[in-house]
C-alpha cells in the first residue's frame, strides 16, 4: 500500500515547528497506543474467526484487512496531527515545559507555590466543610419542619376524632331518645 503525501506533508510540518520533548512523547505514545489497538488480532485468530472460508479466502480476506487497518492507522494519525496543528498542542506543550523548567530552576517559587498550594487547599477544605455543616443545618431544619407540621395534623386529626366521637354519641342519645318517645306512641295504638 502507498503511503499518501500529505501524512509525509504533516510530519515535516510538525518536525519544522520545533516540537519539545512533551509533545514528541504525546505523539509517540499516540501512535504506540493505536498501533497496539489496531493490530490485536493475530493472524491465527482472523482465521479462526473465519473458519469456514477457504484457505485462500482466508488469505485474501487477512490481506484486505491489513490493508484497511493500515489506511486506518494512516488517517487517524493525520487527523491527530492536523487537530494537533489547528490547536496548537506542540506549541502549548512546549511553553508548559518552559514554564516547568523556570520553575524548577527558581527554588523561592517552588516554595512559594507549595505555600500557596497548601493554604489554597487548607480554604478549600474548611469551605467544603462549612457548606456540609450548612448542609447538614438545613436538613436538621427541614426534619424538624416535617415533625411539627405531622404533630400539627396528629393534633387536628385528634380534634376531627374528638368531634366526630361527640357528632356520633350525640346521634346515638337523639336516635335512642327519637326511639323511646315513638315507641311510646306505638305501644298505644
Amino acid at each position: 500500500m502507498e503511503k499518501r503525501p500529505e501524512h509525509c506533508a504533516n510530519t515535516s510540518l510538525l518536525l519544522s515547528t520545533g516540537i519539545g520533548s512533551r509533545f514528541s512523547n504525546l505523539n509517540k505514545s499516540f501512535k504506540y497506543s493505536l498501533r497496539s489497538l489496531l493490530t490485536s488480532c493475530s493472524k491465527e485468530e482472523f482465521y479462526k474467526a473465519f473458519s469456514s472460508f477457504s484457505n485462500n479466502e482466508k488469505e485474501l480476506l487477512h490481506r484486505l484487512f491489513l490493508q484497511v487497518i493500515t489506511s486506518l492507522h494512516e488517517n487517524i494519525e493525520d487527523e491527530f496531527e492536523r487537530v494537533c496543528l489547528e490547536t496548537q498542542a506542540g506549541a502549548t506543550l512546549d511553553a508548559v515545559e518552559e514554564i516547568v523548567e523556570e520553575q524548577d530552576l527558581d527554588v523561592l517559587l517552588s516554595d512559594r507555590s507549595n505555600i500557596m498550594d497548601v493554604a489554597e487547599n487548607l480554604s478549600m477544605a474548611k469551605n467544603n466543610e462549612i457548606q456540609h455543616l450548612v448542609h447538614m443545618i438545613q436538613m436538621g431544619e427541614e426534619h424538624n419542619q416535617m415533625l411539627r407540621t405531622r404533630l400539627q395534623q396528629l393534633r387536628e386529626g385528634n380534634q376531627v376524632l374528638s368531634a366526630a366521637s361527640q357528632a356520633v354519641e350525640k346521634f346515638k342519645s337523639m336516635n335512642l331518645n327519637y326511639g323511646a318517645t315513638s315507641g311510646d306512641g306505638i305501644d298505644d295504638v
